[in-house]
């Protein structure tokens, strides 16, 4: 999966880490010498970001050969070999904790979110991610959690409109809320899809009287009331349930029949995965 501001985030974060150089290996390690290495997992979930280790060392030696071995969203245990490659070994160690680094984090999403996937798998229902990602690392934090099997919702601030209840208190009520979305729209020439939140009953009605949304978000509703809430909707909106759900009961918000739920945990709650780079 390619990103266009992948190239850029690449070359940054090796300025970051080498600096003026690798003083280490260039002392240690002649300019020539090449070496074969392999990526060892020593842990069990799914792995990420093996296609972005092959970006990353070919960038550094573009005479680099890799061999991939397990792709991205396979699950792997302890002791399997996700890729091997032939590099220089001054630009393969120059990497090495990159790669890493990156691997581990996506591994680790990717893994949260296929076990949120598995909970759902035979319903109807999405399951996305949020905006709650580490900054500047967000386009590799919802890649890795597409490769786990769930889904992204917006990327930023900018591709769709969600009033939530900030913007509701704010503006001065759900009602006003959605006619200033409506005519800012106007105004800008703009097409975005409304998702409009809602903390209780009474604002899901008030929703339903003023229309114009794409999406109801039902935000922290307990199992029971947010089931007489999507069965109030009945259709005539999107609806997405957020707040409180985790691994143990995304599959009963799941049975309400709500279209969506969206976890900010799949990304900030998300551990890594042990991987390790061995030189052969």
């Amino acid at each position: 999966m390619e990103f266009d501001n992948l190239n850029d985030f690449i070359r940054r974060a090796l300025e970051e880490d080498v600096g003026e150089g690798d003083h280490t290996s260039n002392a240690c390690i002649p300019h020539d010498k090449r070496n074969d290495a392999h990526l060892l997992v020593k842990d069990i979930g799914v792995i990420a970001g093996v296609d972005l280790a092959n970006k990353i060392f070919t960038i550094l030696d573009p005479d680099a050969t890799f061999q991939r071995l397990i792709p991205d969203g396979t699950d792997v245990k302890n002791g399997d070999i996700a890729f091997k490659i032939n590099c220089n070994t001054r630009k393969f160690l120059m990497g090495e904790r990159l790669v890493l680094n990156l691997m581990q984090r996506m591994s680790g999403i990717a893994t949260l979110s296929s076990r949120y996937a598995v909970e759902v798998e035979d319903l109807p229902v999405k399951i996305l991610d949020t905006r709650k990602t580490t900054p500047l690392l967000r386009f590799l934090e919802k890649w890795a959690v597409k490769i786990g099997g769930c889904h992204n919702y917006r990327s930023g601030l900018y591709d769709r409109i969600m009033i939530k209840d900030n913007h509701i208190d704010s503006c001065g009520g759900i009602q006003m809320a959605i006619y200033s979305a409506h005519r800012y729209m106007e105004e800008k020439d703009l097409d975005l899809a409304i998702t409009v939140e809602v903390r209780n009953l009474v604002e899901l009605h008030e929703v339903l009287d003023t229309g114009g949304v794409h999406r109801i978000m039902l935000d922290n509703f307990e199992i029971p009331i947010l089931r007489e809430a999507v069965a109030t909707v009945g259709g005539k909106f999107e609806t997405e349930a957020s707040g409180g759900i985790l691994l143990k009961n995304v599959r009963d918000f799941a049975l309400t029949g709500v279209d969506f739920i969206s976890v900010g945990a799949l990304t900030h709650s998300a551990g890594s995965l042990d991987l390790s780079l061995k030189v052969e």
